[in-house]
């Protein structure tokens, strides 16, 4: 059921992201598959590495993020895709145990000049771990559908 529309986002609105607990199973098993650097997949290497133990990928942490903005609004607005990201930043090292959060802030919209049925929202999220230290960040946009006219 779509729920919000084009005109539904408000540039400064901040929205609150579900909280997701990650194991170290899960980071070495996202790792394996996509992304299996020593310090990502193998515990005795990652003792010696600069992180001092498992340490999540980044990109498992932007997947997290994304799982978080479905399940925080995405899944209920009138979403056309997205036509890319334009910023991400990995910040601290995310690890087995660590709680994450976040938030969406708005940061502009956009309505189509060439297709007056949609519109683009610029939006920043930032994720925290448990301790409130921000551990990434990321600008994107996204392609919503305005509302339509009701008859």
């Amino acid at each position: 059921m779509i729920r919000y529309y084009f005109e539904d986002f408000q540039v400064g609105e901040v929205q609150a992201l579900p909280e997701r607990k990650l194991s170290e199973e899960e980071i070495i098993t996202f790792a394996r598959q996509f992304d299996p650097q020593p310090f990502h997949v193998d515990p005795e290497a990652a003792k010696q590495s600069i992180y001092g133990g498992i340490i999540a990928s980044g990109w498992h942490t932007c997947a997290i993020a994304m799982r978080m903005m479905c399940d925080a609004y995405l899944l209920e607005t009138a979403s056309l895709g997205s036509p890319g990201v334009d910023e991400v930043r990995w910040l601290k090292p995310v690890r087995g145990g660590d709680t994450l959060r976040g938030e969406r802030t708005t940061l502009s919209v956009r309505a189509s000049e060439s297709k007056p049925d949609r519109g683009v929202v610029h939006s920043e999220w930032r994720i925290y771990n448990q301790h409130g230290d921000l551990v990434m960040k990321m600008r994107g946009m996204g392609l919503f559908a305005k509302r339509p006219a009701t008859p």
